[in-house]
Parts: C-alpha cells; structure tokens; sequence
C-alpha cells in the first residue's frame, strides 16, 4: 500500500473540467489530471432513473491531501452531489509515486 491515491470526479463539461483540473494542479492538490470524454453516467437521483454524458477526471495525488482536494472541487463544481471518490493506488513504479509526491503540496 502507498500514500497515493486516484480521485475520481465527473462533470458537465470540458470547460467545467478544465477549470477544475486547472485549479487542483495550480493549487498543488494533484499531480495529474486526466480527463477522460465520451463517459455515459446512468444514474438514480431523485427517485427516477436517468442518464447524462459526463467527463470523467482522474486525478492522481497523496491520500492527505484528500480533503483538501475534495473542499476545492466543491467550491468550483455545478452539481447539488458531485462525484469525488478515491481509491488508493497499491503499488506503482517508484519514479512516477516519487513524481506524484514532488508536484503535490
């Protein structure tokens, strides 16, 4: 087990995206941040079944910074309940967690 982790979060729009992306990798929350398009998200919300087209972030940083990276993407997205999920990254090449770990704060 390492002391990174992926951060997954959608959202409405590329533009949303970037800005998002833009400001965790200003602030030194993450690392990287990928942004993945194309993303069909079927979903429960408010007692019906519903589908959106989504972008999805992948956002690579250290597990102690999590609630700081969750707290600025609330302030920045559009969603009532955005997604902001992590998982930990078990093991990786000793240069890219070494990367992670210098670029984050």
């Amino acid at each position: 087990m390492t002391d990174y982790i992926m951060v997954f979060i959608t959202v409405k729009s590329e533009k949303e995206g970037e800005k998002i992306a833009s400001a965790l990798l200003k602030e030194k929350l993450a690392a990287c941040v990928n942004m993945i398009g194309g993303v069909k998200s079927f979903f429960r919300w408010k007692e019906q079944i519903t589908s959106e087209d989504e972008i999805l972030l992948i956002a690579k940083t250290k597990d102690v910074l999590f609630e700081n990276l969750k707290k600025r993407v609330l302030e920045l997205h559009s969603y009532e309940v955005p997604e902001i999920i992590a998982t930990s990254i078990l093991a990786g090449s000793e240069k890219y967690l070494d990367w992670i770990k210098k670029e984050t704060g």
